[in-house]
């Protein structure tokens, strides 16, 4: 395994990849290493989880600069990463325990109550754009409720994959209870068949989750998928405008666009259309591109060569079939996988910046007649995870958002996971949920105790 910066397309380091023997060791460890912690409290159990917490911070510049020399994320936004990932160490470490407290329910038993039991050694399968962020928000309530885990994370940053399994070690947590595997995508279907593994976890591409439900399916293990989405950003008569517009730029723009939950179809009312076209081009032709390691860099690189050609095709596509190019459109001339941030106009069905995730900087603005014309563009797409809307009429903004199909909708604000609030999709944006309450009780075993008179 390579990983390679971005930045300069250098390789960073090479590391070996584990043979099926290997990995088969591996599992067995960390299954002989649950039937151990399982059985431990959720007071030891939080202690961990909050030493996890403190190392983070701790190292936190250590490991964001890692995270950017290896995918390209900008320095502050990597630094940020890591303490959202520490929050929710300290999040679980906290109310763990009252979540997964035993329920007493009124039966026809003399006493009857619902016991929230662990599973087992659980396979998460994570992306490169959040390497940390994707894996704690997995890891830290799976652990706290019983459960181990393995690590098949994403090729491109096998540095951030080890230093994972490290920080778990260092926390004090059993040596075998969180493990790494250094293995390509075609491995996992192995890995999913080994009766150790319960049930498997995976955020990614929609082709990618589509192949690993179907592989869990066939062995019968539960399947958790956060998938792709084409968040809809719909500015109404009375919004806002210039708030909207101030935080358009962060909603598209986190982690180069290279995110399922950035904003990427503006669809505004007609009064609005031009105005915030013009705002927009001026805010994203001002941003600054260069070395994501320097504090000062707005735009840093893509992760690989690929999602830049990928990105550039789409736009061209979008263009031909009649989009309006407003600013950008094309990949940075200078070294590395930039893309200079792009406006489009005229964004219509058909358009691949219309129906496809874009994975990157790159706005598209749908101009719509009124309110329900907005509801109906927003919803006319195959992804539903996240969404915005924009009034100030916050009754009123609620009542549009219940309207709108989608894991999440913020009213007058940008969307973001937080470990209170649960985070998931719909349709082909995936099922389950992570975070909160509801995250940390998909892996376990939701078990009835009736004790008759």
């Amino acid at each position: 395994m390579k990983s390679i910066n971005p930045t300069t397309n250098h390789v960073i380091r090479e590391y070996p990849e584990h043979s099926s023997s290997e990995v088969r060791k591996i599992i067995e460890d960390v299954h002989s290493e649950w039937l151990t912690w399982k059985e431990t409290t959720f007071e030891y159990r939080s202690g961990l989880l909050k030493s996890a917490a403190r190392i983070l911070r701790q190292r936190k510049e250590t490991y964001a600069r890692m995270m950017t020399e290896e995918m390209g994320k900008i320095i502050r936004e990597s630094m940020a990463e890591i303490e959202k990932c520490a929050v929710t160490c300290d999040y679980y470490a906290e109310n763990g325990a009252e979540i997964l407290q035993d329920r007493i329910v009124v039966s026809d038993a003399s006493r009857s109550l619902v016991v929230f039991q662990p599973l087992g050694v659980i396979l998460a399968v994570m992306p490169w754009n959040f390497p940390f962020w994707q894996v704690i928000r997995f890891a830290a309530p799976a652990i706290m409720a019983g459960n181990a885990a393995v690590l098949k994370h994403a090729s491109n940053v096998p540095g951030c994959a080890l230093v994972l399994e490290e920080i778990f070690r260092d926390a004090g947590f059993p040596h075998d209870l969180f493990r790494t595997l250094m293995i390509p995508s075609k491995q996992v279907h192995e890995v999913i068949a080994n009766p150790r593994i319960v049930a498997v976890t995976l955020t990614g591409s929609e082709a990618a989750g589509s192949e690993v439900a179907a592989f869990a399916g066939q062995h019968i293990k539960k399947s958790l998928l956060e998938l792709g989405g084409s968040d809809p950003f719909i500015i109404l008569e009375d919004a806002d405008l210039e708030k909207a517009v101030r935080t358009a730029i962060p909603a598209r723009m986190i982690n180069q666009g290279q995110s399922c939950i950035a904003a990427k179809r503006f669809i505004v009312v007609e009064k609005h259309a031009h105005e915030f076209e013009n705002r927009i081009k001026t805010a994203l032709e001002s941003l600054k591109p260069g070395d994501p390691l320097d504090p000062l860099t707005d735009v840093g690189p893509l992760a690989r060569p690929d999602l830049v050609a990928d990105l550039d095709r789409q736009v061209h596509q979008s263009v031909e079939a009649g989009a309006r190019l407003v600013t950008g459109g094309a990949p940075l001339a200078r070294p590395g996988c930039y893309y200079a941030p792009t406006l489009l106009a005229d964004v219509r069905k058909g358009m691949d910046v219309y129906g496809q995730e874009t994975f990157g900087p790159v706005i598209g603005i749908i101009s719509v007649k009124d309110e329900k014309e907005a509801v109906a563009v927003a919803n006319d797409s195959e992804f539903g995870l996240g969404g915005s809307v924009w009034t100030q009429d916050l009754a009123h903004g609620e009542e549009v958002a219940r309207k709108i199909e989608s894991g999440a909708v913020f009213v007058n604000g940008l969307v973001k996971s937080d470990p209170r609030l649960p985070f998931g999709g719909v349709k082909k944006s995936g099922y389950g949920r992570e975070l909160s309450d509801f995250g940390i009780r998909e892996f376990v075993n939701v078990k009835t105790i009736w004790v008759g008179m």
